[in-house]
């Protein structure tokens, strides 16, 4: 069974997922931070793939994304620092990037070296769910990675029942029609989305991301989803001085609490 799938089995709700830019803040630091999120009571990893230009993103994850390109992170050198991680790190491995640096590589190369290291799904923002549909859907199914899709405020009834059916592990509900980025709490209007999603009672769970950043936004999110995806906020945490592991220790205990 995918990680992913035991995962919501298991636990059901309250996941959290944990966003961290692969190469930041120094080359060599994702196995590390991936150990360190594990022990610290992360459920889930999206590792980020650096890119020169991430649209969806907003200053915090942009600026960890060139502090990663300029430490010579890239695609390749990922996929070789995460050679061998399955023999310490047992919670669900997602990778989370835009479509240009997956098709530099191809495909089914990029699907075949998931496999071999152990992620377990994969979120391509900017990869259009009829595209997915049309072209890559068989191809997952045979390396056996999720596909995560994302749906957002304005996505249309009939397009996320559609997304739902193709996504696996769960979906991402984006929780605001703006990038990524910190903020303080969920809005009125964002709850009544996520209570529009809930009422829809889709096949798959769905954990929320985008602006959530503290212990109050998560345990909001996990009133209406499975959990939640910390992103902004912790790539902030991480960029602090100090030792890499008390700072995702201190982070991750600031959230559970």
């Amino acid at each position: 069974m995918n990680r992913i799938d035991q995962l919501f089995r298991e636990k059901g709700g309250e996941i959290l997922s944990v966003y961290t830019t692969a190469g930041y803040p120094d080359l060599n630091d994702t196995p590390a931070l991936l150990r360190a999120l594990q022990s610290g009571g992360t459920d889930m990893v999206e590792i980020g793939i650096p890119f020169s230009d991430p649209l969806a993103d907003g200053p915090v994850i942009q600026q960890s994304s060139q502090v990663a390109l300029q430490n010579g992170m890239n695609l390749k050198l990922l996929f070789s620092q995460l050679t061998g991680i399955r023999s310490t790190v047992h919670i669900p491995l997602v990778l989370m990037g835009y479509l240009n640096p997956v098709l530099q590589l191809g495909m089914e190369n990029f699907l075949e070296k998931c496999r071999e290291v152990g992620i377990d799904g994969v979120i391509i923002p900017d990869l259009p769910p009829d595209e997915y549909e049309a072209r890559y859907f068989e191809l997952f199914k045979k390396y056996g990675i999720h596909h995560i899709l994302l749906i957002t405020p304005h996505t249309s009834t009939e397009r996320i029942q559609k997304i739902a059916r193709l996504s696996k592990g769960f979906l991402y509900l984006v929780s605001d029609a703006s990038t990524t980025g910190v903020k303080s709490e969920i809005g009125r209007h964002q709850i009544e989305y996520f209570q529009r999603i809930r009422k829809m009672d889709l096949p798959l769970p769905g954990l929320i991301g985008f602006g959530i950043s503290n212990r109050k936004t998560f345990r909001t999110a996990c009133m209406h989803a499975g959990g939640a995806i910390i992103g902004s906020a912790f790539i902030r945490a991480i960029g602090e001085e100090g030792p890499l592991e008390e700072k995702v220790k201190r982070f991750i205990s600031s959230i559970r609490v």
